[in-house]
């Protein structure tokens, strides 16, 4: 894809999600049901935070198509290292254990994840922006352009690292509050409850290499080339 037009593309789905943040942070306080955003506010979500994350993502991405665009490219250099970092350890993961868990678990029981009383308060459309576009979004991110991963290694551990702060998080809310943020949550004893958040950290990282795979598969001689550029051979 074309610079300027990949530009285009980047600053549109970033107005997207900067408009979808703004309409769910807008939901008006009166009519949220009780249980809905006490302590921790929207921030206890993960839906949320992914939807912050993705439009952290294209904004930094469309900044690396306009430093490229007027040449500027020592600096695009930079800032596309971190949006490479950005997409592979933590915008494609998330997004996609995002989407598919919301609805497996939607499917089976939604009180679990998204109670009925949110329909009157919620509108469908915001429903499936939060949880069914952000996966098209991702896939189509790796058909516009290679992204260069990280060793295995730190990729890895930093989203690790996201993922047990987010369980921290998750645990610190319950320790105040006595309360999960995902009714999910009080089906598990401690024991089950541990092997619950063991198995989706498997399953994030499966994305991981699922999102990698798709990258190297579509993009291989790309990310060679990007490999050899970056090291400056």
């Amino acid at each position: 894809m074309e610079i300027s037009t990949l530009a285009v593309y980047h600053c549109l789905v970033f107005v997207w999600y900067f408009f979808v943040v703004y309409a769910i942070a807008h939901v008006r306080t009166e009519e949220r049901p009780s249980e809905v955003f006490l302590y921790g506010g929207q921030w206890k979500y993960l839906t949320i935070l992914n939807l912050v994350l993705q439009a952290v993502f294209y904004g930094v991405s469309f900044l690396a198509d306009v430093l490229r665009l007027i040449k500027k490219l020592r600096c695009a250099k930079c800032v596309i290292s971190s949006r490479d970092l950005l997409f592979s350890v933590l915008a494609f993961p998330v997004s996609t254990f995002v989407s598919i868990s919301f609805w497996i678990l939607y499917t089976y029981n939604r009180e679990l994840v998204y109670p009925k009383s949110l329909d009157g308060v919620i509108p469908l459309w915001l429903n499936h922006a939060m949880h069914t576009a952000v996966l098209p979004f991702a896939v189509l991110e790796i058909l516009a352009t290679p992204h260069r991963y990280p060793a295995k290694k730190k990729g890895l551990i930093l989203l690790g690292s996201v993922s047990f702060l987010y369980i921290g998080w998750v645990l610190w809310i319950y320790s105040v509050t006595g309360e999960w943020v995902y009714p999910l949550f009080a089906l598990f004893n401690p024991a089950g409850l541990v092997a619950f958040f063991a198995g989706s950290l498997g399953i994030i990282i499966t994305f991981y290499n699922f999102g990698e795979f798709l990258n190297r598969m579509i993009w291989g001689d790309a990310i060679v080339i990007l490999d050899y550029r970056q090291k400056g051979k």
